[in-house]
This record gives structure tokens, sequence and C-alpha cells, in this order.
């Protein structure tokens, strides 16, 4: 049976690398089940590739992701996505590569996510990064967990109840980025010069032992995905969806 081509991404194989790019800026590279799960088959295709134990993730034309596809949740279990989304952020975590996310522009919510789940980040100066759940009555439940990890505790509560978008400098600042550059394919290459002269058993025996420290297992799961869950059947926050999906109206659009 022949396969289908990923909708929302493309993947292609460099030397030392697999590079997977969202590749639906005009929708703001929106995360919805078909993006997971496209996303998890190239994660598939990169651990059977023992010749790029490096995963590059990238937006494109100036747009990493916006998060959440609300016309898709205003549709779907709130419960399922929350822990297929979960499921994919701590895959990034688990999986015996290193994951790169590669940010050139605006992430916001649950692309937040994708960027705090890798294993490291380099960012350009025009990159901006934030949390707008609160706004619309939510809040980053899946995204927590790893962005607690990364960044710390306080960080994190504070970007959840600002709002606010913070500038790839004050991302590198408190750790979300690891490396700013405006030679974002030379850093990169720099990182992959490296990168393939380690055993690849190491990566994924560090990823198990650190993984160790973090807090992130099922527990963790179930108590995201259960608020996440609960928030999303509040008759306001769908309210709030439905007059953004179909009328375009924001939230503090009274």
């Amino acid at each position: 049976m022949e396969l289908m081509a990923p909708r929302t991404i493309t993947v292609a194989g460099e030397p030392g690398l697999t590079r997977i790019t969202l590749a639906r800026p005009d929708q703001g590279n929106g995360i919805d089940d078909v993006v997971i799960g496209e996303l998890h088959a190239a994660l598939d295709a990169a651990e059977r590739d023992t010749e790029r134990p490096v995963v590059v993730l990238c937006g494109r034309d100036g747009v990493f992701s916006d998060g959440m596809n609300f016309a898709a949740a205003a549709d779907n279990d709130a419960s399922d996505g929350g822990a297929a989304f979960f499921d994919l952020l701590r895959r990034f975590t688990t999986v015996p590569r290193v994951v790169v996310a590669q940010v050139d522009g605006k992430v916001a919510g649950g692309g937040v996510g994708l960027v705090a789940a890798a294993d490291l980040v380099h960012a350009t100066e025009r990159s901006t990064f934030a949390l707008p759940e609160a706004l619309w009555g939510l809040l980053p439940c899946c995204v927590l967990p790893f962005l607690v990890r990364r960044i710390g505790f306080q960080k994190a509560y504070a970007a959840t109840l600002s709002t606010q978008a913070v500038s790839a400098r004050e991302a590198h600042r408190v750790h979300l980025v690891d490396e700013l550059t405006e030679r974002p394919e030379v850093a990169l290459r720099q990182l992959v010069f490296r990168l393939t002269r380690l055993d690849p058993a190491v990566v994924g025996d560090a990823k198990r032992y650190f993984g160790g420290f973090s807090g992130i297992d099922d527990g963790a799961k179930a108590r995201a995905v259960g608020e996440f869950s609960r928030l999303m059947s509040s008759p306001a926050v769908r309210g709030r969806i439905s007059a953004f999906v179909h009328h375009g109206r924001y939230p503090w659009e009274r």
C-alpha cells in the first residue's frame, strides 16, 4: 500500500539530520490531530534512519506555530486532543535523536510546548514567544510541565498570567532559547558536526537518565489532560472559541 504524503509538514533528509518543516504558515501552523499524527510518523522514520542523529523542527515565512487549531478544537474531544499533544511533547523528550527547534518568527500557545520539549532551541532575533491561553479562559496545561522543566516555575507562571509575548533575547535570558543567532543554518551545522561524533546510544541514554529528574510522567499527563478537558468543556470557553472561529471575534472584543 502506498503511503500518503503528509499534508501539514514536509520532511527532508539532509547530511546528519532530518528536517521537519511545519508547512501551513497561512494557518499559523496550527496544531491538530493531523499535525500530531504526521509529526509522529516523521519521528518514526527518523528513528529508523541510523545515518541522521538529529531532528530539526522549524516553521517558515516567519511563523513557527500559533498553537492549537481552534477550528479543529471546536469540533473534537478536548480530552483526546490534550492527551495526544502531551504524548507528542513527551516523545520529543524520549526519542533517541537530538530534537532541535529552529525558530525564526512567531511562537504561541502549543507552539511554545514544541519548543520547550525540544532538546535544543535555536532562534533568530525576530522571534517572539507567548502563552495567550488565559485570554480565552484556558491554561497551557500540556505545555507547562515541559516549560517548567526548561525555565522554572516562576518564569512559566508569570508567562501564563501575563499572556505577553517576549522577545527572543528575553527567551534566551530565561533559557527557553539555547542559542540566539542570525545565522541559524551555520549554528545548526556546527551543532550537527559535533553530534554526529557521539555514539548513537548516548542520546537515548542521556534522555533516559535526565528524564528521571523531570517529573514528566503518567501522573503529570493525567493532571494536564484532566485540567485541559475541564477548561475546554466550559460553556464560556467554548463560546469564545466559537465566536472566533465563526465570526473572527477575539475574547477581549465585546
